[in-house]
């Protein structure tokens, strides 16, 4: 039996940055991957649904200069397809050529369905075939996630779709409901709505989109989507959800009783994921799982010791950057020093949306709901020279800090152009527990985005060049505690 010092089991971006970190320790490494190398992060996730949401950007902004223009689905259909051929070649050539390496082979690759017979032995079958056994002294399960079918739905991923069914698209759809606010419905009906040809329903059973995000956040985003033409159903559950004659024809009904039916070319069904996990054969083994039937850890570990897991597949948080850092947080567990525990607190995200958004640690609604004292300042988009030079000044930046002298930061939402660019030196403050004195002061580059995280800054230590006084409307500075927000008169100054 063949026998290995890691074994990855899943090739996504989860289970391929786990494989290349076990590298840097000469491990002995063996890659198991069921269908295709980078996963649903290649071919029909993350990587996807960001190159739909680029071109349509550009799709946008060109339709604000000329209100006719049409993008051809052939374009756009090209253009996903090589974003996915271009990654998909690197992964894939950097694999072969680490089999090929000179001197002692240390990474192998298998394409095939991992099971296992015991905590130390997997079987690899192909094509339903048993290929092989193997053994590994220590296994990552990495094994990622796919969209969640509701049972009432007749999901066909032709004209009820999930983001996976999105790639059987031939052209674009004159009309398009998305079930589901959270973050990839909001960012499938903001890509229609950008395209300019897709009348875009939003299915929202809550009173407003993005339930997990403050108000403000949230309010941009819907009043922009509407602005390009789609309708946002508040408060709306949905009755039924079916095929007729081709096309999707729903029925909702609204809080205070009234029912609507409506019929739509396609319908995009957006409500979670779930993990892959059936085929492990967990049962064998005695894996724990958790509440949410996902992989049960301890910052990466199993209940079995020389198992670990990584990525969607815990459920805790399916994001490609997570599920990397948590793959290479538990090759370090297995084989390199004593490191301190993943923190889940200071995460940076971007929804992309539009405008885009940025965050990074709490929110307003999270320190509140928890009584937190904390202040808040905000800065509208439009006293940014950078914004104003692009001609896009609809957004705002927002920084949250704690309420004394010391004043480190606890959050930051960043809603506009190039929003992702602002939050990554206030996550590093964040993250090393630092206040905010040093970066107020630094010198930023100019015209950029980023001097707008410097002026709010200065806001707080009182010597801002705009006074908040005077521009009400547009810097604001406030003080929450015991669940109420007041305005704070005079801030600090240096």
């Amino acid at each position: 039996m063949e026998k290995y010092d890691l074994i990855v089991i899943g090739g996504g971006p989860s289970g391929y940055a786990g494989a290349m970190r076990a590298l840097d320790f000469k491990k002995k490494v063996l890659l198991i991957e069921k269908n295709r190398i980078g996963g649903a992060g290649v071919y029909n996730g993350v990587l996807t649904s960001k190159t739909l949401w680029e071109f349509s950007q550009k799709i946008s902004s060109i339709r604000e200069m000329l209100p006719d223009y049409e993008v051809d689905f052939a374009d756009i259909d090209k253009t996903v397809k090589e974003a996915v051929f271009e990654r998909k070649t690197q992964m894939t050539v950097h694999l072969q050529l680490l089999e090929k390496q000179e001197g002692e082979q240390t990474f192998f690759y298998e394409k095939g369905e991992a099971s296992f017979i015991d905590n130390h032995t997997i079987q690899i079958k192909k094509e339903g075939k048993e290929l092989k056994q193997v053994y590994g002294d220590k296994i990552l399960i990495a094994t990622g996630s796919r969209p969640r079918y509701l049972s009432h739905i007749p999901i066909d991923e032709q004209i009820i779709m999930t983001s996976n069914g999105l790639n059987n698209l031939t052209e674009i759809p004159k009309s398009f409901v998305v079930l589901g606010a959270g973050v990839i419905g909001c960012e499938f009906a903001t890509i229609f709505a950008n395209f300019g040809r897709t009348k875009v329903y939003l299915i929202d059973k809550a009173d407003r989109i993005l339930p997990f995000e403050d108000d403000d956040v949230a309010q941009v985003v819907s009043e922009n989507l509407e602005r390009q033409g789609a309708t946002i159903h508040h408060g709306a559950s949905l009755k039924r959800m079916e095929i007729i004659n081709g096309k999707v024809e729903y029925e909702l009904e609204y809080t205070n009783g009234k029912t609507e039916v409506i019929t739509v070319d396609k319908a995009l069904v957006s409500v979670g994921r779930i993990p892959n996990i059936e085929e492990l054969a967990l049962d064998k083994i005695g894996l724990k799982l958790n509440e949410r039937g996902s992989i049960w850890d301890d910052d990466t570990q199993t209940n079995i010791s020389n198992i670990y897991v990584a990525g969607d597949v815990t459920t805790e948080m399916a994001l490609v950057n997570v599920g990397e850092r948590e793959a290479r947080h538990a090759i370090v567990r297995m084989f390199g020093p004593a490191v301190k525990p993943l923190s889940y607190k200071n995460i940076s995200t971007i929804m992309f949306l539009s405008p885009e958004v940025a965050s990074v640690g709490m929110s307003e609604q999270e320190l509140k709901k928890q009584n937190i004292p904390h202040k808040v300042v905000k800065l509208d988009y439009s006293t940014n020279a950078r914004a104003i030079a692009m001609r896009k000044t609809k957004g705002f930046f927002k920084i949250i800090v704690t309420n004394d002298n010391g004043m480190r930061i606890l959050g930051m939402r960043a809603v506009g152009e190039h929003a992702s660019s602002a939050i990554q030196a206030v996550a590093y403050l964040i993250y090393t527990n630092q206040g905010i004195r040093d970066l107020a002061d630094m010198m930023h580059p100019h015209p950029s985005i980023i001097e707008g995280v410097q002026e709010c800054l200065r806001m707080l230590l009182g010597k801002s060049i705009y006074k908040s006084a005077i521009f009400k409307d547009k810097l604001k500075c406030y003080l929450c505690e015991n669940g109420i927000c007041t305005p704070i008169e005079k801030l600090a100054q240096e």
